[in-house]
């Protein structure tokens, strides 16, 4: 499940660069590197109410096909993580998602950098994240198949993307607390593998 979510995770950081005036999303001038150095206290400190925006923009989405489609792409095991693969999934988001993102993820990063640090206890992001598989697991047939099939295949493909859409769906359902905690836990995961992977 973690490279599934790391890479949501690594979808939405390197946003925040992006131009809110813009209707496509450029990230051509981002320093990945600064990006890691400076984003786990940021996430740290952005109000509740931004984290849990970003996430609803990851849901509303997650609900539209194609979209889905878009977003599924980046949690294939072979797929393009870069920040041009980033850039190019961001920009086949339809132009209401993708601004969205854009003014969501700003509202992260500048919130964040002037704000105070939040109480965030990555235990309880994790326990939301398990409640949410465990949820999904009883809602869902196939819903664990899908989650940590691997495969490359199209039905392989297809799971993933159906398990990703049943797992942010029921996290939807969850308490604010509860989605704010998961949603930083799942950036500060994404923030770590993608530093690991530079």
């Amino acid at each position: 499940m973690k490279p599934l979510i790391a890479a949501l995770c690594l979808a939405l950081v390197p946003l925040a660069g992006a131009h809110a005036q813009s209707s496509r999303v450029d990230l051509s001038g981002i320093d990945p590197m600064q990006v890691i150095a400076g984003a786990n206290d940021v996430l740290l400190r952005a109000p509740d109410a931004d984290v849990d925006r970003l996430f609803k923009a990851v849901h509303a989405a997650s609900r539209n096909d194609a979209e889905a489609r878009g977003l599924c792409a980046l949690f294939e095991p072979d797929a393009d993580r870069s920040l041009v693969g980033l850039q190019r999934a961001a920009n086949a988001l339809g132009e209401t998602s993708r601004m969205r993102f854009v003014e969501a993820v700003t509202a992260v990063a500048v919130n964040g950098l002037q704000g105070q640090p939040q109480a965030y206890d990555p235990a309880v992001g994790e326990q939301a994240l398990k409640a949410a598989t465990v949820t999904g697991m009883m809602l869902h047939d196939g819903f664990m198949l899908g989650l940590s099939s691997n495969g490359r295949d199209s039905a392989s493909r297809d799971a993933r993307c159906t398990s990703f859409r049943q797992l942010v769906d029921v996290l939807d359902g969850f308490s604010i607390g509860e989605r704010v905690a998961a949603t930083r836990y799942l950036l500060r995961e994404g923030l770590d593998r993608y530093g690991s992977e530079l």
